[in-house]
């Protein structure tokens, strides 16, 4: 008989972070550490670098993932591959302000630890 010991390392990312955390964390230059892929493309949207934050989100291919992805081709003010990603995400195109999406997107991604 094999019996085999596997090493299990915590969660990779911080699970108590808080919407404001990470809004205040936009003052320094880079992102918190032990945050999800998703979170800091959104960290690097709000800080101007939507080419940085682009690159983090199209590597996750979930409906979250979607979800950021459709966001920032939103505020990029590509309607047409905004909607695409939108439907890729399971979500109707959004009719409120980008402001109040990016929230409401950090906020679902904390509360799933995504």
């Amino acid at each position: 008989m094999v019996i085999l010991i596997v090493k299990v390392e915590p969660y990779p990312y911080k699970l108590t972070m808080t919407t404001a955390e990470l809004k205040a964390s936009l003052k320094v230059s880079r992102p918190p550490e032990n945050i999800s892929p998703l979170l800091k493309a959104l960290w690097y949207d709000a800080k101007g670098e939507w080419t940085h934050a682009h690159t983090l989100a199209q590597e996750v291919n979930t409906k979250d993932g979607s979800w950021v992805h459709a966001y920032l081709h939103r505020k990029e003010g590509d309607k047409a591959n905004a909607q695409y990603w939108y439907s890729r995400a399971g979500k109707n195109f959004p009719r409120i302000s980008l402001a109040d999406e990016w929230d409401e997107i950090v906020c679902e991604l904390i509360s799933t630890n995504q």
